[in-house]
């Protein structure tokens, strides 16, 4: 009988590659950080473990389970909502947030596995009471509908815009292809996003 593929190796994985399909240019970045550092082999995913997550700036204490997600951690113990899971196998970019800058599927990435890495949050994208740009926009635009979605595609517009100051059309499509829409809002999303760009550039 051939060897079974645990949860822990399926998400080692197929981490990289997740985080690499996000954003053109900025996705590379975080698939080369989301490869490592590996967690021990030798933690059963039943053991508790004693971890800090750095998340929107805060140093946060927290014990989990090493087999958890850091969507499950985000949502879960920490508290934080605005992550969404949708598909929890990386195809839908609901979960989106970023870790050192760039957007990653957090279903797909253990969280024993972030490490000293930072994690940014929709709940840590404004500065204070005054929203982001993208937010900003999205909300101008009428691209928010019924809004699961719409948190990891603001995450995604944000990285996307944070690092391209003057994104083409096709840029913007390109960067948000990974997120799955059902309330047709695309247009408005991708008008959103260039009215955000404008709205910091220099």
């Amino acid at each position: 009988m051939g060897s079974r593929i645990t949860r822990r190796q399926f998400l080692k994985g197929t981490g990289g590659a997740i985080a690499g399909a996000a954003v053109p240019g900025v996705g590379l970045s975080a698939a080369q950080h989301v490869a490592g550092p590996p967690a021990s082999d030798h933690i059963a995913d039943s053991d508790p473990r004693d971890v800090v997550l750095d998340v929107n700036g805060v140093r946060r204490p927290v014990t989990i389970e090493p087999r958890m997600t850091l969507a499950e951690v985000l949502r879960g113990p920490l508290d934080l909502t605005g992550t969404k899971v949708g598909c929890d196998r990386g195809s839908c970019s609901a979960c989106t947030v970023w870790l050192d800058g760039a957007p990653v599927s957090s279903c797909m990435l253990l969280a024993v596995d972030v490490g000293a890495r930072k994690v940014v949050t929709i709940e840590g994208l404004a500065d204070g009471e005054k929203l982001h740009p993208v937010q900003s926009a999205f909300i101008a635009r009428d691209a928010v509908q019924c809004g699961f979605c719409t948190l990891g595609l603001i995450m995604t517009s944000a990285a996307l815009v944070a690092n391209n100051r003057h994104p083409s059309v096709e840029e913007v499509k390109a960067a948000i292809s990974g997120h799955l829409c059902r309330c047709g809002t695309t247009p408005h999303v991708l008008d959103a996003v260039l009215d955000a760009a404008k709205a910091i550039k220099g």
